[in-house]
């Protein structure tokens, strides 16, 4: 209890915490959808992209997340065209894309500011990056993901499982595909400054696959991803201010041994199904 006293006494902790909370709630929810679709790399491409617009906004003078939005949720957009082309699968479109982003991200930042200590946080994130406003303007965006996504919850869903009959009963599957990719490029963007472009995409894959070691329906994988999601990064940001580590990287560690646990719980379920003595019927 004294450790949390003592970190909500910073007020750039509760920063932090609030938009890390939130964060992480938008990415799991689309992360369920993202990884049952295949899709789920598309964090780590769009993240390399937002490096890249952060490079260019950082050579500007610009405020990051006013350039960084729109850029992210347009390469969200071009992925899904690329992903169609029959020519350029969607992996090797988010392949394509993402590599060329983190190359003229870092092209650009060696050019004008050098490789210095904003790079570091570009790239690997720090809880000391976000300021009142980042906080306010993560806050509305959030909002506006959750929002739309508990709206659009029965579409989404129809979606994620058969894109086929969801085009057949009439329901634009375009449009809700790129509504996912729209929530998914804002979700990127927000947690990217505090997570990192090289780690943010974890919130995105973690959650989901670790519900889904021991869920089997849509609302309680995504419920259970939730709640996954919110316990690690809350935990995560506690052993980071505590032992001074990175909080990224201390978020990750902490899904992955949540991760791990499930599946532990997961075997123990199929081995004690396994050895329940057969019922006879006479």
């Amino acid at each position: 209890m004294s450790i949390l006293q003592e970190m909500f006494a910073h007020a750039f902790l509760v920063r932090a915490l609030i938009v890390g909370l939130l964060v992480s709630l938008c990415a799991s929810l689309l992360g369920v959808s993202l990884v049952l679709k295949r899709y789920s790399m598309i964090g780590d491409g769009l993240s390399h992209v937002g490096f890249g617009a952060l490079a260019i906004a950082t050579a500007m003078n610009a405020a990051p997340l006013a350039v960084s939005i729109p850029v992210v949720v347009a390469a969200a957009f071009l992925l899904l065209r690329l992903g169609e082309n029959s020519k350029i699968k969607g992996d090797a479109a988010i392949a394509l894309i993402s590599t060329g982003a983190l190359a003229i991200g870092v092209v650009i930042i060696s050019v004008t500011t050098g490789m210095n200590t904003d790079v570091c946080n570009y790239m690997f994130g720090s809880i000391l990056a976000m300021t009142k406003s980042d906080v306010y303007l993560s806050i509305i965006l959030s909002a506006v993901v959750l929002a739309l996504f508990v709206f659009f919850y029965n579409t989404i869903f129809a979606i994620t499982f058969d894109e086929t009959f969801a085009r057949a009963i009439g329901a634009k599957a375009g449009i809700y595909n790129m509504l996912i990719a729209f929530l998914t490029a804002i979700t990127i963007v927000l947690g990217m400054r505090m997570m990192g472009a090289m780690l943010i995409s974890s919130l995105i894959i973690f959650p989901a696959l670790t519900s889904m070691r021991i869920c089997k329906k849509f609302i309680t994988v995504t419920v259970c991803s939730a709640i996954v999601s919110i316990t690690c990064f809350y935990i995560g940001i506690v052993i980071s201010y505590h032992y001074v580590m990175p909080t990224g990287a201390s978020v990750v560690l902490v899904n992955i041994a949540a991760f791990i646990l499930f599946w532990v719980v997961h075997i123990i379920k199929n081995l004690r199904f396994q050895r329940m003595p057969a019922v006879e019927v006479h």
